[in-house]
């Protein structure tokens, strides 16, 4: 840790409009807090001193008493931090629903590292480059325990689970470099899970993607992967093994052997991927395929999902050949 280390200043950078307005909230909540709290233990420190045992005191009742002030004293402070849940409620909602114009980034949490995937399919570890100016919507998930992504310079953290996907999302407006870290103890080295957020301008933004060494886009990587697990020589056309074609099945309804008929979205197949028991059965089929839970793992899963979300149905005429 180095003198300059982010966990060793009085208060981190913020880098975008809900970081700078939680900060105020956080301000504004500690000074109530202040005002509601020091003159009740100011009092008390002169009430302690002023009426101590031998002290030359008028201790007889006032007879004073007032209901109004007695309400008062309680409803007035419900009220003000009344003000800040209503706020803070306000903040938590806005952080749960990112706009439909979000650049999706893949992120796995897995001990010990992060690893980040970008939509034109550049990958990196612990390290994570963004421009600012748009809305970025990090989409979690973990490959072994339970982790935390943690980016101070947003004020916004979630957990990353095992087998389920969460999400974060900011708008970041201030150029930089930042920590990110995991926040959750996950195992021996959790301390060293960690890295750098660099936001930068679009245009420099662009230009790293060009020169990052850019991988296969997810789409052609999952179908490499498609290719690579057998997939292709059960369910494309032609196949040996009947088993029921995927090109169009995302967001499709599928009967089941049980009669249940269910919507192929992204859940469905992650779970018909890792776990084709008797329950996701297709009507008309028999149950052959393998589990593929503890073989694939999350990142190529992610990129595997991918592939099938953008593998279109056949048209008519191709389907009559």
């Amino acid at each position: 840790m180095t003198p300059g280390h982010d966990s060793l200043q009085l208060w981190p950078a913020a880098v975008s409009a809900t970081a700078t307005e939680t900060d105020v909230l956080i301000l504004a909540f500690t000074v109530l807090t202040l005002l509601l709290t020091v003159p009740v233990f100011l009092a008390i420190t002169y009430f302690a001193v002023r009426y101590r045992e031998g002290s030359e005191a008028d201790r007889s009742p006032s007879g004073i008493r007032s209901n109004l002030i007695e309400i008062s004293w309680m409803l007035i402070p419900f009220l003000l931090t009344l003000i800040f849940f209503v706020w803070g409620a306000r903040l938590y909602i806005h952080s749960k629903n990112p706009p439909p114009d979000a650049m999706v980034v893949e992120a796995i949490g897995r001990q010990w590292m992060w690893k980040f995937q970008h939509p034109t399919g550049q990958s990196e570890i612990n390290d994570l480059h963004l421009p600012i100016g748009q809305p970025i919507r990090l989409r979690i998930i973990s490959q072994d325990v339970i982790h935390a992504l943690y980016l101070p310079a947003v004020r916004l953290q979630v957990a990353a689970l095992p087998d389920r996907y969460t999400d974060l999302w900011f708008k970041a407006d201030k150029t930089g470099t930042y920590h990110l870290y995991c926040s959750e103890y996950c195992g021996t080295d959790h301390s060293v899970m960690g890295g750098e957020v660099t936001f930068m301008n679009p245009g420099d933004y662009q230009d790293w993607l060009t020169h990052a060494g850019a991988q296969q886009g997810k789409v052609a990587a999952g179908r490499a992967l498609y290719e690579a697990f057998g997939c292709a020589g059960c369910h494309e056309p032609g196949s040996s093994v009947r088993a029921p074609s995927l090109a169009g099945l995302y967001g499709s309804s599928v009967k089941l052997a049980d009669g249940r008929t269910v919507t192929a979205d992204e859940a469905w197949l992650r779970e018909k991927i890792l776990n084709p028991n008797g329950d996701r059965l297709a009507e008309g089929y028999k149950q052959v395929m393998p589990s593929f839970a503890g073989r694939i793992p999350e990142d190529e899963l992610g990129r595997l999902i991918d592939f099938l979300k953008a593998y279109p149905a056949p048209r008519a005429a191709d389907a009559t050949r």
